[in-house]
């Protein structure tokens, strides 16, 4: 038979536990969700606060769908770019300090299409080795050289910085997406100044929840665009909405829609997505819900202090709960949802061997019973494996 490398792949990921299935979300409502019948609080989202289900927010997306109609209807270099998609780029221009901001339809595309269009054979790049696969997928399928430094190692990274010469770029996440712990954004900055090396950060987990209104780590650290040449950030996480955007120089996103083939080849996000993308945008800036996120992070990682509990380094909304194994990870998830608590095992590939987790994410919209809820589920699941 053809392509039996198919079964025997299943069966090798099934026997060492990382074989992935889907679960098929009946209805979400006020942090709750439905699976087969049976409703959990939801502690996976990367909805941070709360934004899907924002009135403005559906509001705002419904007009949209009234004046621009569903899709987009063609690429943006077609008839695919509209007034909301501008209003959109110019409102992170303005409020971040650049030249000029492109859209796509994901962070995986934003990422592919900096990599397909920037890393040539004589380009050098070095990446954090929790970089986001969106992103190394992109640099190896380049013919760019690709290094990884350890993570967050800023003395690794003086040292491959100090091997080579010409174009280089340097990639970090703002908040990694994984272990919820930040980049050392300040030495990476003076880093790659001292190097004449281009910084890029994927802002996917940082973007709407840090920064003064909201706009990430570049607003949160006061980095120019010279400091960070190129900045990806998405608003299917913490905004709400879906996609992601580019920022840097006019020269860059000029480049960008000449030469970047996810950008030219690919319908354009529909325009009433972007009307509620602003929305949302100008709603966190003026809203409450990111002081609430961070409250309930505190009280989160209080309790967990006080059960007895280890969890990662982390001061975000993504806080994780390492396990022995890909098994256990199964198990405490298992255990987790028989007391009425969604959080899915995180194996390997997703993160490095030996480090399979819960990936626990708090929201703006979990209430202290909640959180409250969850630690003492946490202890009673950890204590039957």
């Amino acid at each position: 038979m053809a392509f039996d490398f198919i079964s025997a792949r299943l069966q090798e990921k099934h026997a060492a536990g990382y074989l992935r299935r889907r679960s098929c979300i009946e209805y979400e409502k006020d942090g709750i969700i439905c699976v087969d019948g049976e409703h959990y609080l939801n502690f996976a989202s990367n909805d941070y606060l709360g934004m899907r289900h924002h009135e403005g927010v559906l509001q705002s997306w419904v007009e949209g769908l009234a004046q621009f109609g569903g899709g987009s209807g063609a690429s943006p270099l077609v008839t695919g770019y509209t007034q909301a998609h501008a209003a959109l780029e110019g409102y992170i221009e303005s409020h971040l300090q650049r030249e000029a901001v492109l859209l796509f339809n994901s962070g995986f595309a934003a990422n592919q299409a900096i990599c397909q269009a920037l890393l040539k054979d004589d380009t050098r790049v070095l990446a954090d080795k929790y970089m986001h696969a969106s992103f190394l997928d992109g640099a190896l399928a380049s013919q760019a050289p690709l290094r990884r430094f350890g993570h967050n190692d800023l003395t690794h990274l003086k040292s491959l910085l100090a091997k080579g010469t010409g174009d280089c770029l340097v990639a970090s996440e703002g908040v990694f997406s994984m272990d919820g712990d930040q980049a050392p954004v300040s030495e990476l900055v003076a880093l790659c100044q001292g190097n004449d090396a281009w910084l890029m950060l994927d802002d996917a987990h940082g973007f709407g929840v840090l920064g003064e209104s909201g706009l990430g780590t570049a607003e949160h650290y006061g980095l120019s665009q010279q400091a960070l040449p190129v900045l990806m950030g998405t608003f299917g996480k913490a905004v709400g909405t879906a996609g992601a955007f580019v920022a840097g120089s006019q020269a860059l996103i000029d480049y960008l829609i000449n030469e970047a083939r996810h950008y030219i080849y690919s319908t354009a996000m529909p325009a009433s997505q972007a009307v509620a993308t602003l929305y949302s945008l100008t709603a966190i800036a003026a809203g409450d819900e990111r002081q609430k996120l961070f409250d309930n992070i505190a009280l989160f990682r209080q309790l967990v202090g006080q059960s007895g509990l280890t969890l990662g380094a982390s001061e975000s909304a993504i806080q994780p709960l390492l396990t022995e194994g890909p098994n256990q990870a199964l198990a405490l998830s298992k255990a987790l949802r028989t007391r009425g608590i969604w959080v899915p095992a995180i194996r390997y590939p997703t993160v490095p061997k030996g480090t399979d987790r819960l990936r626990i994410t708090l929201s703006a919209t979990h209430s202290e019973q909640d959180i409250r809820v969850l630690v003492d589920a946490l202890q009673l699941a950890w204590g039957t494996l």
